[in-house]
This record gives structure tokens, C-alpha cells and sequence, in this order.
């Protein structure tokens, strides 16, 4: 049978090309789909496209604009099924996962047409000071430029929407160019965005070879770059164009403490409940999944037991499957390297509970106890299905091996008291801090990033906004006020 390669998107229209992509199944291989790769012209034709669209877009009346992402936002709702599948075949996310995440990009695009309605900078009076007498000061929001964005293949539509819909709400042409491993998710939701009337040139999807990027990163049509992805690739770019507006989502290893308060069954089966779903969930392949476990020594046995008779419990298989929650991880060699990494740890006298087997890309859910600090499943990112579980004697310790990272992207606080729910936003050195819950939590409206190594710069739909424009005064004189 003939294979027909998915067309990329070039300035809101289809393309094709001579080049072609094969993308599989990481579950089990399974041909899924081919894609059309862009090539030097293509990379031309969208750049130029975005550029000439600035001005379009950005004198769109707020309303069209708004009804575009609206429009993205109820056909996302429409074809939520078709797109999960989709999700689910090409990245190996389970179906109930995959739903849950167009759910939330259907969420991220209605934010943004609200948002986009009410996008309108702020008046300032001026005479607070006698030289300012009789002025007044109308401060807007303008786009910084067209705007690059590179995704990852672990929300291959979610985190695509925190890119294309806050730059169109705001007036700003997006490239996008998906991650390799999972484009047909992003080239679907082209489909959507190509039923709406925005300006040609607006956005555009296309899948580009890694190693064939720098041409985008470089060139200075697109004065802003949002990435999300791996630290070392992340921090190349911004080193690379180090006067461009660079925003960089990256890694962590994210740590959730449970204090001596939180002591009931209740509370410890919630929270061993909530630690085993959100380690486990999309086969720890997120940059806030829980990876570390710091529980007070009052609460660390009882609280083992529980993780480790939910982690258990987390059922390992084909993603297709409803009763599927743990999936494979996106390669057979990113598994081999995260069981490496436990099989190092526990050489060096950290104890295995459960898990550290591999069948292909398929990872045991693993709990690790007794782990060195310096172990790389706890030092670096270990991004699988892998938590490690230490006990600690006190609060202010806890807090400590929390910020002992070079990461500092969410921690989670289980407490009922708030003078420690207050203290840990004031010590933890990390972007946000989620008490009664783990640092999995995110809300498509809230500030989203993290310090240190995990990145610069803010996404949630309002924030990634600000991020993407500057502030231009015009100062009114001689005005009676």
C-alpha cells in the first residue's frame, strides 16, 4: 500500500516536499505515519511569510484574534479523541493521559482568546512630580517579533499550545518547529488553525532535523525564541543568540516533602496516592513528575509502604488501553539510560523496593531507598518512571536537600500548617512551590519556570504574553487631568 507523508504547514498553507520522516510507535514500533521534513527553501518561505505578517496580525482587531483561538479551543473539545489517538501512537502516552492533555490545550487556547480581549496596557499620570505636570503617559503592549518556537515530544500538544496561542493573542507570528519524535500531533492542529482567517504568515508548523536548526535559532527575522526541552540544548541557543529575547523551559528533578504534620492514614494515602500517579504518569517523562521523596522520619515507614503499594499498582502495557497509566518511555535507548542509571545507584548501596526491570521502552515503576546524594537519580534529571524515597529529621533539613539541585523548576509541601506553607515559598529556590499537593500541578493560566538550571522566563497563557511584548509609551503633554 502507498504511504501518503503528513504536508507540513508554511504561513498557514500546506507544503510538500522531496524529504520524508518515518515516525513509529515506541510501544512497539508500529509504522504511525510519515511526515514531510522542510527543507533550506521551506525554512525560507516561513521565515519571510512571518516577517511580512507582523504588522497584519499585530492591527488585527482584538476580536478576530479572539475568535480564531476560540475557534482552535472548541475543535480541539470537537476532535479530542481523534487527536488523544493521535498523542497516544505517535509518543506512547496512555489514552487517559492523551485525553487529559487535549483537555488542557483546549483550556490554553480559550485562556488566550480571553486573554487576548483585554490586552491593553495601562494609563499613567505623570504629575506626581512638578516636571511631569499636565502629562499623561498611555502605556501598550507590542509584540517583540516573530517568534520561534521549539517543542518537546512529552506534551506534543500542550506545550505547542503554551507557544502558538499566546503569540497569536498577542499579535505575534510563531514558527513552530515540533519535536522529532512526535510532529504529527502538532501538524493536526495546523488543520485547526488553518480553518480560521488569521493573516498569512501568522504561524506556521514544520517539522525541521535538529541538526538542521540553527538556520531558524539564527536568524534575525525572529528576534524571540520560546524552547522547551532538554538544558543543554536550551542553553546552547541562548548562547548562541545571546541578544535575541531567549525563554528556556528545562529540566528538573523535582522534590516533594511530607511533614511530620501530615501524619494521619488519610493524609499519608493521599499523599503516596498522588506521589505514585504523578511519578508514574506519562512514564516520568516530565520536567515536574516527582523524582525525589523527602518525608519526615516520624511518617517515612508508613509513607514507603503506601508508594510502594501504589507504585505497584500502576499498571504497565500497551497505551492504547484504557487501564493503561504507565506507558513507554519515547525510546528503547532513553529506558536502557534511566535503568543504567538505577542499576548505578543501587550499586553504589541504594536499595531497589520495586521496579528497575526493562522490556524494551517499557520501565518498570521504581522506588529506590538508601540513595547516595550524589547518585545521578537524584543529582540530574533522571526523566522515567523512578522515584527515590529518603528520610530526613527535620523541616529545615527537608528544605535543604530540596535546594541541594542545580534545578529549581516546582517542589510540593504536604502540610496543614501554614506558617510552613509560608516558609517554604519563602526558602524553596524554585519557580513554584504547591503545598497539599505534589510539584506536578500546573494551571494553564499561572506563571510557569523555574530558576537555575531549570531555565529563564515564564509561560501560563498571561505571563508568556507579557514575555512576548515590550512596553511602548506615549506620552501626552499639556493635558488637564
Amino acid at each position: 500500500m502507498e504511504r501518503h507523508a503528513k504536508p507540513m504547514w508554511i504561513a498557514g498553507a500546506r507544503a510538500t516536499g522531496s524529504r520524508t520522516d518515518s515516525i513509529c510507535s515506541p510501544y512497539d514500533g508500529a509504522h504511525v505515519g510519515d511526515v514531510i521534513l522542510a527543507d533550506p527553501d521551506h525554512v525560507e518561505q516561513a521565515v519571510a511569510a512571518a516577517h511580512r505578517a507582523q504588522r497584519p496580525l499585530a492591527q488585527l482587531p482584538a476580536y478576530r484574534r479572539a475568535d480564531a483561538l476560540e475557534h482552535v479551543a472548541l475543535r480541539l473539545r470537537e476532535r479530542q479523541e481523534e487527536m488523544a489517538a493521535v498523542i497516544v501512537a505517535e509518543g506512547g502516552k496512555p489514552v487517559r493521559w492523551a485525553m487529559a492533555e487535549v483537555d488542557r490545550a483546549a483550556i490554553t487556547f480559550r485562556l488566550a482568546a480571553e486573554e487576548a480581549r483585554r490586552w491593553s496596557g495601562d494609563l499613567q499620570r505623570l504629575d506626581t512630580d512638578q516636571a511631569g505636570e499636565g502629562r499623561l503617559a498611555l502605556n501598550r503592549k507590542v509584540p517583540r517579533g516573530p517568534v520561534l518556537g521549539i517543542t518537546p515530544f512529552n506534551f506534543p500538544l500542550n506545550l505547542v499550545a503554551h507557544k502558538v496561542a499566546p503569540a497569536l493573542g498577542v499579535g505575534a507570528p510563531i514558527i513552530i518547529k515540533p519535536a522529532p519524535a512526535t510532529p504529527l500531533t502538532a501538524l493536526v492542529l495546523g488543520e485547526l488553525l488553518a480553518e480560521t482567517d488569521l493573516p498569512e504568515g501568522s504561524w506556521s508548523v514544520m517539522p525541521v532535523p535538529n541538526s538542521e536548526m540553527d538556520p531558524l535559532v539564527a536568524d534575525p527575522r525572529l528576534p524571540v525564541i520560546s524552547f522547551t526541552g532538554s538544558g543543554p540544548v536550551g542553553w546552547s541557543i541562548l548562547d548562541r543568540v545571546p541578544r535575541k529575547h531567549v525563554t528556556l523551559e528545562l529540566g528538573g528533578n523535582a522534590a516533594v516533602v511530607v511533614c511530620a504534620d501530615w501524619n494521619t492514614e488519610a493524609d499519608l494515602e493521599l499523599a503516596a496516592r498522588r506521589i505514585a500517579a504523578l511519578g508514574m504518569g506519562n512514564a516520568g517523562q516530565s520536567c515536574i513528575s516527582v523524582q525525589r521523596v523527602i518525608a519526615d522520619r516520624s511518617v517515612y515507614d508508613r509513607l514507603l509502604d503506601k508508594i510502594t503499594v501504589h507504585v505497584r499498582g500502576e499498571v504497565l502495557g500497551d497505551p492504547r488501553n484504557a487501564t493503561t497509566t504507565v506507558g513507554p518511555m519515547i525510546t528503547e535507548a532513553a529506558a536502557e539510560r534511566a535503568q543504567a542509571w538505577v542499576r548505578e545507584a543501587a550499586t553504589a548501596g541504594a536499595t531497589i523496593v520495586t521496579g528497575g526491570d526493562r522490556d524494551r521502552a517499557l520501565l518498570t515503576p521504581t522506588v529506590l531507598t538508601n540513595v547516595p546524594g550524589d547518585a545521578k537519580v537524584n543529582r540530574d534529571e533522571v526523566f522515567a518512571p523512578v522515584l527515590t524515597v529518603t528520610a530526613v529529621d527535620s523541616e529545615q533539613e527537608a528544605f535543604g536537600v530540596v535546594n541541594d539541585s542545580a534545578f529549581g523548576l516546582h517542589a510540593g509541601v504536604f502540610t496543614h500548617d501554614l506558617a510552613t506553607a509560608f516558609r517554604a515559598h519563602r526558602e524553596l529556590q524554585v519557580g513554584g512551590v504547591i503545598v497539599g499537593d505534589v510539584p506536578t500541578y500546573r494551571a494553564e493560566q499561572m506563571p510557569y519556570g523555574g530558576i537555575k538550571q531549570s531555565g529563564v522566563g515564564r509561560e501560563g497563557v498571561r505571563f508568556a504574553m507579557d514575555d512576548l511584548t515590550y512596553d511602548r509609551s506615549l506620552v501626552l503633554t499639556a493635558i488637564e487631568l
